[in-house]
């Protein structure tokens, strides 16, 4: 369904671990980067791999920061 997630689940002594590590969605035909908790750009790789920037949308920032971003608003 176009839902990609890399997550870290399980245990850690007694401490549960649910956390999301990387979630991408593919909608009307735009990848929107919804989380990235990772040191890697994964915008600036998705570019350097040949997608252009209008059809990324950095989904974590608010819409009305999106238009500052150089990528897609939407």
């Amino acid at each position: 369904h176009d839902h990609y997630q890399i997550m870290a689940v399980g245990w850690e002594g007694d401490q549960r671990v649910y956390f999301t590590i990387l979630h991408l969605d593919i909608q009307n035909g735009k990848i929107r980067i919804q989380e990235n908790n990772t040191d890697f750009d994964i915008a600036e790789k998705l570019e350097s791999l040949g997608v252009p920037k209008l059809d990324i949308v950095l989904a974590f920032h608010a819409p009305s920061m999106r238009q500052f971003s150089g990528y897609a608003v939407a």
